[in-house]
């Protein structure tokens, strides 16, 4: 069971401590929104909104009362998360009741238990941006004090959340290679069994593979590993 609280430090040193190797970007969301609930006093709940070309979306979140608020300001198309994210700067929401910027969202959250809220704006790529978002059941749950640890939680996060992004890319990238390079090795086997079979020449046995590719509606590389597969199955 994940602890009540958490000391900030034990926070930051357990951010800075995620073996990539054991997580990926989403396990990578999940902890920091977990670490965001037990972290900052205050916190109810925690999410983490990404924006993208698709739009907004949450990443990871901490209860479904963390998800419906962020949804519901998606619905509307506005609300403190939306702002943070856009601006990369921190919105604070003092009560509910009150206030006036975001009237919709804010009656909604209300009606949910919610008084209070704080976004935090996240940077993370040129074309995507996020935000930390931390509700509380409490009126005025976050002071300046709150929103200063806050900042500095994101500092952190969006380093480790930079570091998991870079890791998959780069093993996204290391099988789309290796994809490559067994598909290439494949179609040079079936090149090599037209070659004997037909007595060609390397161009127009890739030629043969290509129409029969396009003949059948099939990726060359498809093609390939059938033929080759035939060629093992019926070897003397």
């Amino acid at each position: 069971m994940p602890p009540k609280s958490m000391e900030p430090a034990d926070a930051f040193n357990e951010l800075g401590r995620i073996k990539l190797s054991d997580s990926d970007l989403q396990g990578v969301l999940s902890r920091v929104a977990e670490l965001a609930k037990v972290t900052l006093p205050g916190a109810a709940e925690a999410s983490v909104t990404i924006v993208d070309e698709h739009g907004a979306h949450t990443a990871a979140f901490t209860g479904q009362l963390a998800l419906s608020l962020d949804e519901s300001q998606y619905e509307h198309g506005y609300g403190p998360c939306l702002s943070a994210a856009a601006k990369g700067d921190a919105y604070v929401v003092v009560d509910m009741s009150r206030e006036d910027r975001w009237p919709e969202w804010s009656a909604s959250a209300l009606r949910a238990g919610v008084h209070s809220s704080l976004s935090i704006g996240m940077p993370l790529l040129d074309t995507v941006n996020g935000a930390l978002n931390v509700y509380s059941t409490e009126l005025d749950a976050f002071d300046e004090d709150a929103t200063l640890l806050a900042r500095t939680f994101v500092g952190y996060a969006v380093v480790a959340m930079a570091n998991a992004h870079l890791y998959d890319a780069t093993m996204s990238l290391a099988r789309h290679l290796q994809t490559a390079m067994d598909s290439r090795a494949v179609i040079e086997q079936a090149k090599g069994i037209i070659i004997a079979d037909r007595r060609c020449g390397s161009a127009e046995a890739f030629d043969i593979l290509v129409k029969i590719s396009q003949d059948t509606n099939r990726k060359v590389r498809d093609v390939a590993a059938a033929l080759v597969d035939s060629a093992e199955r019926h070897r003397p």
